[in-house]
Order: C-alpha cells, then sequence, then structure tokens
C-alpha cells in the first residue's frame, strides 16, 4: 500500500507539547455499493450513534462532530432523521497497545453491524509498534452509510490510528479531528480498498 500524505491543521496539537515518536499512519478500509455510488456526497443526512453505543456517550460526541464535519465538506446537508435521505451510522472502539504488544479495551466499543461489504475487514489492524517503549492509544472509527428509505448499506469506513500515549493526536478533538479526515480522505474511495493516510503533528 502505498502511504497518502495528509494536511491536519490542527490549531488544538500546535498548542500541545512535540512529541518524540512519530504518531504514524492511520489505516483505513473502506467499501462501497456499486450501484449506489451515484447517491454518496449529496442530499441530506442525519449523524447517529451506532446500535449498541449509548446514544449520549460523551466520549463518542468529538467523533460524530468530526465525521459530521467531514460530510458537510463532501456535499451532504445535515438534517435531523425524518427529513434525511440518508444516515450516517458512527461506532467507536478505543483501545490500549501495552509495550509488549498486548492490546486493552478502554471504554467505548464498537456498536452495530458490519453491514453487508465490511463482513469486518479492518478490525484489529496490525500495525508494526516498532520498538515498543511508549504505549499506544488506539482508535478504531467505523462509519456507514445507510440509504434511510431502505436501510441499505451504500459505504463502509473504518479507520484504525494507533499514535504514541504522549501524541497531541491520541485524545480530544484532535485524535477525532485526524482519524474522521482520514477515514474520508479522496471519498467515497474504490470497493475493499485498504490505504494508508500519513499523519503530521
Amino acid at each position: 500500500m502505498k502511504p497518502l500524505p495528509i494536511a491536519l491543521g490542527i490549531a488544538a496539537a500546535l498548542t500541545l507539547a512535540a512529541c518524540t515518536t512519530p504518531p504514524g499512519p492511520v489505516e483505513v478500509t473502506r467499501f462501497v455499493a456499486p450501484d449506489r455510488v451515484a447517491q454518496l456526497g449529496q442530499g441530506t443526512i442525519f449523524v447517529e450513534t451506532a446500535a449498541g453505543i449509548e446514544a449520549d456517550s460523551l466520549a463518542l460526541a468529538p467523533y460524530k462532530a468530526a465525521v459530521a464535519s467531514q460530510l458537510r465538506g463532501l456535499g451532504y446537508s445535515e438534517s435531523d432523521r425524518p427529513g434525511a435521505g440518508q444516515v450516517a451510522e458512527v461506532a467507536l472502539e478505543r483501545y490500549v497497545i501495552g509495550s509488549g504488544g498486548r492490546r486493552n479495551p478502554v471504554s467505548v466499543g464498537v456498536g452495530g453491524s458490519t453491514g453487508s461489504y465490511g463482513s469486518g475487514v479492518g478490525v484489529g489492524i496490525g500495525i508494526n509498534l516498532g520498538g515498543g517503549e511508549k504505549n499506544r492509544i488506539g482508535t478504531l472509527l467505523a462509519v456507514t452509510i445507510r440509504d434511510k428509505a431502505s436501510g441499505q448499506s451504500i459505504w463502509e469506513g473504518r479507520a484504525d490510528f494507533q499514535p504514541p500515549e504522549n501524541s497531541p493526536l491520541a485524545r480530544g478533538s484532535a485524535n477525532a479531528q485526524t482519524v474522521a479526515s482520514a477515514l474520508f480522505r479522496d471519498f467515497p474511495g474504490n470497493n475493499g480498498e485498504t490505504i494508508e493516510v500519513e499523519v503530521t503533528e
């Protein structure tokens, strides 16, 4: 896979201390319904929490906001659910990879089904952690866009990011914006593709 550069103008990250360990790439896997591509990037959309996650989860809020921002930039208009032509379901998993490479969950789990295209591919993608001196804080953001009338999945994407715990991109809105920006890079992408999006602090 050829890494794709990404420019991240995140003001919050610039105010924090520099991280000595590179944050690493965001690994993104996407699936597109070939006969529904024309529907993507237009019309009205409602962003909601995927099934199985608390709807009012504070941990998920910045990720839903970041997804909504990306969708607006792609040409969608946000709407309430009754007036939306499409629905974007957002799920999140946060985890810690220790110095020994062991993965442990943090607090927010992935909710909802993987849909008819993803089939779970892209969950728990492994990235070479190098020396492993620092713990890494992993974020797996998953978004499924459905046609509201039929409930059919027309696009699915998953972004997996594992920056060091001392990186300014490991938490908060900076983390949310990083993974969401990578997830929708060159939207909608190609069906079944996996890319690496390089991140700089």
